[in-house]
């Protein structure tokens, strides 16, 4: 039996290439023989880890697939084609409705992405949902097989290393506090609400604050071009954009940060929270899709855009120490649920349990 995960991309250093490939090296690690095939491979993985996909051949009957669905694929005819069970790994896709104003290729791949997962729903014998949120969107796309829940596997030892000294050179010890979120600068993650309660935050509460509004963003995105448009509205300085950085510049952001806020509406799951509490950096964050879940009673949760008492908490979780304490001890222990081996015993649990079942 050999147990091959499939997926479009397998890019370095993202949330669902860390997930295949931690789940590659524990079923070697427990002695089953595992595969990776991709469309395309990032070539810093180097050449044996993962074969791409005209390498494919057709499995055997007591194979396993294990497909990771995030995007839309040309190719997932080679997955729902196969004579073998199947099992789904669900990260989620993002409505389509975010990029309607904005990128109408994005809106598109969305759009059929969505359309797709409705039309496989029937094509696998189990699924994993890295949240309840993600569960019940498989539910709600027509999924009638068993789904359990299991978090992404997160690097943790990545962490560890040492952060850029640039970034805490320029930052660490200046006057104002560091408001740090991590995530693409794409529409659903709501840029927009962050730069207004930083704005709030900077006028009433902290003039030196500075926002930081860390990862990958093209300048000549529509949305892009709007935030740098509304920010030059308000009049608010201090919004910086990394850009695309190193992995140890990221490291560096987190290690300044005084909070980590949260605007998104909508998340599979959302890594940068569980960064952030490596990272013992306090978590405000608006009550969407799948972070609650994530945060596991954790952090401080808010279910309204009221930009001005968001920006009052701010203030409270910048200033009361009392509360910071409290706050990084709950998201220490809600940390502990996703240690790598941990999540790793649930992973393997589960496919024992599948391969046990009668075929």
């Amino acid at each position: 039996m050999k147990i091959i995960q499939m997926l479009p991309c397998l890019n370095y250093g993202d949330a669902i290439g860390n997930d295949v490939i931690a789940i590659h090296h524990a079923l070697q690690e427990n002695g089953y023989q595992s595969q990776i095939i991709a469309e395309v491979v990032d070539q810093r993985l180097g050449n044996d880890l993962a074969q791409t996909i005209d390498q494919w051949k057709a499995p055997k009957k007591d194979d396993i697939i294990i497909y990771h669905l995030s995007v839309g694929w040309k190719y997932i005819n080679y997955v729902t084609d196969a004579k073998c069970r199947k099992i789904c790994i669900y990260h989620n896709i993002t409505p389509a409705h975010f990029y309607k104003n904005y990128d109408s290729t994005a809106y598109n791949y969305c759009l059929t992405g969505i359309e797709e997962v409705k039309r496989i729903a029937g094509a696998f014998d189990y699924c994993l949902a890295d949240s309840d949120f993600n569960r019940q969107d498989l539910i709600s796309y027509g999924f009638k097989c068993k789904i359990d829940v299991l978090p992404i596997l997160i690097a943790f030892d990545d962490y560890k290393k040492e952060p850029g000294k640039g970034v805490i050179r320029k930052y660490k010890g200046t006057p104002g506090a560091n408001i740090l979120f991590v995530g693409r600068v794409v529409p659903n993650k709501m840029h927009e609400d962050l730069i207004r309660a930083f704005y709030l935050y900077k006028k009433y509460y902290d003039p030196d604050a500075k926002l930081f509004l860390v990862g990958r963003y093209i300048e000549t995105d529509v949305y892009y071009r709007r935030l740098k448009g509304y920010i030059d509205a308000l009049g608010v300085q201090d919004v910086i954009f990394p850009g695309h950085i190193k992995f140890n510049d990221i490291l560096a952001y987190y290690s300044i940060a005084d909070v980590f806020l949260c605007m998104s509406e909508h998340e599979g799951f959302c890594v940068p929270l569980v960064e952030s509490m490596f990272f013992h950096v306090p978590i405000l964050a608006y009550d969407s899709t799948a972070i609650a879940s994530t945060l596991g009673g954790s952090g401080i949760l808010f279910k309204e855009k009221n930009m001005t008492e968001v920006a009052g908490l701010i203030d409270r979780v910048v200033k009361d120490q009392d509360l910071r304490k409290a706050m990084i001890e709950g998201q220490d222990r809600r940390l502990k649920d996703f240690d790598n081996a941990v999540v790793m015993d649930m992973f393997l649990k589960y496919l024992k349990d599948f391969i046990a079942q009668e075929k």
